[in-house]
């Protein structure tokens, strides 16, 4: 099965997950005391974050240790980009509009009174 990135953002964990790991290296079971669910379960969050390349993972020693690699991030970025400048345009052009008829208004109570 093909992971992608947006996979692996999809679920609150997975997240955390990624945000605890950008600020440091943690091993698995270190990972795991932060939540209150099994540690199988955060091997398979691990798991999938691994294999959409956001976490890698290095033996060191006995431990196996987990940092973020964040540079696949920038998918989600390029597509949120395209959002934000199609509503920016939009909101903008909603912006104009609202002064034009605020304008429009002033003016016709200016003629009216």
């Amino acid at each position: 099965m093909r992971r992608d990135v947006f996979q692996a953002i999809a679920d609150p964990t997975r997240r955390e997950i990624i945000g605890m790991l950008t600020y440091q290296k943690m091993n698995l079971n270190a990972v795991a005391d932060h939540f209150s669910i099994s540690r199988p379960a955060i091997s398979k969050h691990i798991k999938m974050l691994t294999e959409c390349g956001l976490v890698v993972i290095e033996q060191q020693g006995r431990e196996r240790c987990c940092s973020a690699s964040l540079a696949q991030l920038s998918e989600v970025s390029d597509w949120v980009e395209q959002y934000r400048q199609f509503w920016g345009t939009r909101l903008d052009n909603l912006d104009k509009y609202l002064a034009k008829t605020k304008k429009q208004k002033k003016h016709a109570k200016r003629k009216s009174d």
